[in-house]
Formats: C-alpha cells, structure tokens, sequence
C-alpha cells in the first residue's frame, strides 16, 4: 500500500520536512518513490505538487493524519481533518505495598548475616 508520508530533513532542533510517496512497510527515512512537496513548520510554507499529490490519491495512495491534516489546511484536498494522537510512554506508578514487600523478602537484611 502506497502511503504520502513526512521525511525529516534539516539540521539538528531545525526540522524541515519533505512529502514523500513511498511503501506504507518502509521506514519514512527509507526509500521512495517520489517527493511531492516540502513543508517548512518554522514559517508555516512549503511547495507542494498538486497534481502529483492528486495522482497519487487517485492511484489509491493514503495519505498520515498529518499530512492529510496539512493538505486540507493549504486546499490541495478537500475533506474533515483527522485527529491526531500522539501516544506517550507510560510512567511507571509507585509499586503496590503487595510488591514492596515481596522485594524486601527477597533482599537479605543485614540483621540476617549477624
């Protein structure tokens, strides 16, 4: 499956992007078919190839949230936005007592070795 995804260009804390064609299974670094566009978040511009963005589609190409999200935003495609969720690692929570206490027992104390 075709997918229009980002690729992350640009120096270190200076992202810039490209929209790339690729396969959905590739990495987004990896290799693609074709660029369609550039996206400069720090000024809010880029250039885009409509009609090759257009071809794509038609040819069956999905396009990430956010990148759907962006062509909506600059009229290139017309549609709803999608929402966009970011997944955050989770925190582990302070250990139950049931979990304290099992790993005090299986620590010898030094009251043990006198």
């Amino acid at each position: 499956m075709l997918v229009i995804r980002y690729n992350r260009t640009g120096r270190r804390n200076k992202p810039l992007f490209r929209l790339v064609v690729q396969e959905k299974a590739i990495a987004p670094g990896g290799r693609h078919i074709e660029v369609v566009g550039n996206w400069n978040p720090h000024k809010k511009e880029g250039g885009f190839k409509k009609d090759r963005i257009e071809y794509w589609m038609g040819k069956g190409a999905q396009a990430s949230d956010s990148v759907h999200n962006l062509l909506i935003s600059q009229g290139i495609i017309a549609g709803e936005k999608r929402a966009v969720r970011m997944d955050h690692p989770k925190k582990e929570e302070n250990a139950s007592p049931e979990e304290v206490v099992s790993a005090e027992e299986k620590t010898p104390s030094k009251e043990a070795k006198i």
